[in-house]
């Protein structure tokens, strides 16, 4: 069985993330980007389906240690056995286009005997590579140990090489007190040379020096600041040094449900994400990777608004095939195994909003339009008064019928908002007229249809009898006040209907079929992240510092969070470390500091 998703370590070198667990060994690991096909897929299945695995092999060897060095993805363990005690350093070294994974053991007391097996099986464990020892073009050069299939090739430095063993290799080696041993395994195309070898002194200070810089800029303070930066280096972390697309989550198929079929492919770049994503970036002192962002949004977009898509690939990739890894027995027996992502092709209503709103927070914060940025703001705009009475598919990409979500309704009215201010406040042209009778008429709607009287709560769909988690976004971008009646009511239904007996926000009954899936899964994080966001901005500050607290000690030991909690297990559930949860711990943690995250205040004279 794979390990605990919670005990795994992300590392990063902006291109892809692999995840070590515990027990030191590299589950999951895709190469060289992070959709791209995995080398190692133990995570999703067994150890035939490839892992990299340095640790001691005395059975009596414990952890005393695992930290990232602050700061950065740098990940150190330290282990200790009856007969010493030795350093693992894991981390990628960054830049020159190089996709590589670097794993140095430290002697530190006494003597470790360690134990290295290593299985790579390119092609999401399809493929079972050609390998082979290989040299260096310089004299008395050390062997390379060379695996080629297909179009990957992968070689591994390293004093002790593993030797075949059944379809794998293995080995051991003795590291002493003062003693230093590292390993480097290199990624390249098959019809390329191979990589020279790199002074792997100076890739570990360059990558130290690199995480810890980026860290440094962080305006982050309070109780919560640590927990803070950490998720802001993970949105980091999930982002393309190149493309500047951000990934959602660098896994897929890590299951909602352990033993469920709700496994989705999170190796992509969903609009809603990279906005919501250069909202905290600005928050927190990164304007640069905030235009960044705002750039890779402008490019994905570019083009027929009518081909506009929910999410793309790592470069702005259009087609992403949703199909099943049948060979791959999915993580907890939870199948299937998916890559590609289904949704990528449905409507839903309220991305341009998100869109909209995050650039005009970056117009408030002094960011400046161009004539091809606001032209295609103002194009997507036209796209939400073509599309005004479509139904569609919500923020949680149903798999039922289109549907009116009141979320999504809300959404559109944001993103005619933001128009409007563009031109009054910004100075832009645009037809901010009709944008206002449009805004207006969505908001009568909305009111009218998405507030049932008699539950005394906004409704998940038009005509519905239930409640849905993203109706606490309604405040969000300024549709009502925080503490508005409805909203304060709203919130009530909420804890009635979805608030678990631990405490935490379902996102919705998922009995009720409206999402065309078997029913059951587990608190999703960000929801009652936004539940502690609402609680803080309307006084309710014991209740918010209490929810708080108890999520962000959800974190493992580095700081990580997963897309859902099972509460009855104690484990994290969902594909790992989770973009969309700690943007939305920023989000409370700033609500708890009482930051001003550029509020779009409620002005319907506007």
């Amino acid at each position: 069985m794979a390990a605990l998703i919670e005990d795994h370590a992300l590392l990063s070198d902006l291109q892809t993330g692999p995840l070590i667990s515990r027990n030191g060994s590299v589950d999951w690991l895709c190469f060289p980007r992070f959709d791209s096909p995995s080398v190692f897929s133990r995570l999703l299945g067994t150890d035939e389906h490839g892992y990299w695995l340095l640790a001691p092999s005395e059975s009596d060897a414990v952890i005393v240690d695992r930290r990232y060095i602050d700061s950065t993805f740098v990940l150190q363990t330290i282990w200790k056995t009856s007969g010493g005690s030795a350093l693992v350093t894991d981390f990628m070294p960054l830049g020159d286009n190089r996709s590589s994974l670097v794993r140095r053991v430290s002697g530190l007391e006494g003597s470790v005997l360690m134990r290295q097996e290593l299985r790579i099986r390119p092609g999401y464990a399809t493929l079972l590579p050609w390998v082979s020892r290989v040299r260096d073009n310089t004299p008395a050069a050390p062997p390379i140990l060379l695996a080629m299939a297909g179009p990957d090739a992968l070689a591994l430095r390293g004093p002790h090489l593993p030797q075949a063993h059944a379809h794998g290799h293995e080995g051991e080696f003795l590291i002493s007190k003062g003693e230093k041993v590292d390993f480097e395994l290199t990624w390249f195309p098959s019809h390329r040379p191979l990589p020279t070898a790199i002074d792997l002194d100076v890739a570990l200070e360059e990558a130290t020096e690199y995480w810890s810089r980026w860290g440094s800029h962080c305006r982050q303070d309070g109780v919560y600041g640590g927990a803070v930066k950490r998720s802001l280096l993970v949105l980091r972390a999930l982002t393309h040094y190149e493309t500047g697309g951000i990934v959602a989550a660098p896994t897929t198929s890590l299951p909602e449900e352990f033993g469920g079929s709700r496994n989705w492919d999170y190796r992509y770049c969903w609009l809603r994400d990279a906005a919501l994503t250069l909202e905290s970036m600005l928050t927190h002192g990164y304007e640069s990777e905030a235009l960044q962002w705002r750039n890779w949004l402008l490019r994905a977009l570019a083009g027929d608004p009518e081909q506009m898509q929910i999410m793309y690939g790592v470069g702005g990739e259009r087609e992403l095939p949703e199909r099943e890894l049948d060979h791959l027995p999915g993580y907890a027996d939870s199948k299937p195994v998916r890559i590609g992502n289904a949704a990528v092709s449905q409507f839903q209503a309220d991305v341009v909003g998100e869109v909209m709103v995050a650039l005009e927070k970056l117009r408030m914060a002094g960011g400046k339009e161009d004539h091809f940025s606001w032209a295609l703001q103002c194009a997507l705009l036209g796209f939400v008064e073509k599309h005004f009475d479509d139904k569609d598919f919500g923020l949680w990409e149903m798999r039922g019928d289109a549907q009116y979500f009141t979320h999504s309704r809300v959404m559109m009215w944001a993103a005619f908002d933001s128009g409007i201010r563009a031109v009054r406040i910004h100075g832009l042209l645009g037809d901010d007229m009709k944008w206002e009778r449009l805004r207006e008429r969505l908001r009568k709607e909305i009111m009218r249809e998405g507030f049932d009287q008699k539950m005394g709560s906004f409704t998940q769909t038009y005509g519905g009898q239930q409640t849905d988690a993203a109706l606490l976004v309604i405040p969000q971008v300024g549709f009502l006040p925080y503490d508005h009646a409805y909203m304060l009511s709203t919130v009530t239904r909420l804890e009635e209907e979805l608030l678990t007996e631990d405490g935490l926000l379902l996102r919705y009954r998922t009995d009720t079929g409206v999402d065309g899936l078997a029913p059951g899964e587990h608190p999703f994080l960000a929801c009652s992240f936004w539940l502690v966001e609402h609680y803080a901005r309307t006084g309710r500050r014991g209740e918010a510092k209490k929810l708080m607290d108890k999520l962000v000690g959800l974190t493992n030991e580095l700081g990580l969070l997963s897309e859902e909690y099972a509460s009855n297990e104690r484990r994290m559930v969902g594909n790992f470390p989770q973009a969309f949860s700690h943007l939305t711990l920023v989000r409370a943690a700033d609500a708890m500091h009482g930051v001003d995250r550029l509020s779009l205040a409620v002005d319907v004279a506007l």
